[in-house]
């Protein structure tokens, strides 16, 4: 009897093995885009899944590494990097828009484009770069570890960055175009201003739209989902699972930073009004890097 019992399981994990590995087949070749198979982390899943789990263990380790550790001063290093990633993301959103316009993109619904012309590579390239550009902002989050600032490692941050490195991997192997420009060039407009901010901030300049950013990226969040929802309606050809999956995503981002600007900008922003009416000075509001 137990070796029967045995046999039945044994047999029932292979199968379950057979079919995973078959869908893993389809996955990455059938249901791919055989255009990006060749191109940096883009033929299997397994590299970018690491650099993810890296850069939660760097992030983990790193804090406990520096906790009795004097800050490092990385001033020009920061104010050099965000420059850099402003000029990227100008030029990933100038590539987006551009791109879309002369391929007269649909802003409710548009297909992926798989040929070989030149706007459909295009497009997917830019795909690829934002996404990979997705690993490169992995280093927002090794600069505050090394400069001690923990009070912006928050969860939101580092779900965001992870998350995002992953969901466009996702989005590059399989949907490099269509309806993915959308959200993608939005967020590299929101990251323009963002970058630029912190750019000055680094910088020691003053800037007194700081808590308006958190407001944009809400604002693109929310965009970004009422599109998805509007694609479904119109039953775009675009992969519905990609829109629900994107629905779900973005009202995690949505509700995380709504509950950040509130607990930033909202209660401490009565709590400076009152010791104000009490003739005390409120306590100074340190930024936090949420993007």
């Amino acid at each position: 009897m137990a070796d029967l019992l045995s046999a039945n399981v044994t047999a029932t994990v292979e199968r379950w093995l057979a079919e995973g590995a078959k869908l893993y087949d389809y996955g990455m070749n059938d249901f791919a885009d055989p255009r990006v198979g060749n191109w940096l982390f883009m033929s299997r899943p397994h590299e970018t899944i690491a650099l993810t789990l890296a850069y939660y263990f760097i992030v983990f380790a790193g804090k406990r590494v520096m906790q009795d550790r004097k800050p490092f001063d990385l001033k020009p290093l920061v104010v050099i990097y965000n420059a850099a990633m402003v000029a990227l993301s100008a030029y990933m959103l100038h590539e987006f828009v551009m791109t879309a316009w002369n391929a007269g993109y649909d802003l409710v619904c548009q297909p992926v484009d798989y040929s070989n012309s030149e706007n459909g590579l295009r497009m997917a390239s830019v795909v690829w770069w934002y996404y990979f550009s997705k690993f490169i902002e992995f280093l927002d989050t090794f600069f505050m570890v090394l400069r001690k600032k923990n009070e912006q490692i928050t969860f939101l941050h580092v779900y965001h960055h992870g998350s995002m490195f992953c969901l466009w991997w996702m989005g590059t192997k399989w949907v490099p175009g269509g309806q993915a420009f959308f959200g993608a060039s939005i967020n590299c407009f929101v990251h323009v201003i963002m970058y630029a901010y912190y750019m000055l901030s680094a910088m020691g300049i003053s800037v007194w739209w700081k808590k308006y950013i958190t407001v944009l990226q809400l604002v693109q969040f929310v965009i970004a989902w009422i599109h998805a929802i509007g694609s479904l309606y119109v039953d775009c050809n675009f992969p519905h699972w990609m829109h629900y999956g994107l629905m779900i995503y973005l009202f995690t981002l949505i509700l995380l930073f709504l509950n950040f600007y509130i607990h930033s900008y909202g209660q401490k922003g009565k709590s400076n009004k009152s010791a104000r009416g009490q003739g005390t000075k409120p306590a100074s509001r340190k930024s936090a890097k949420t993007e």
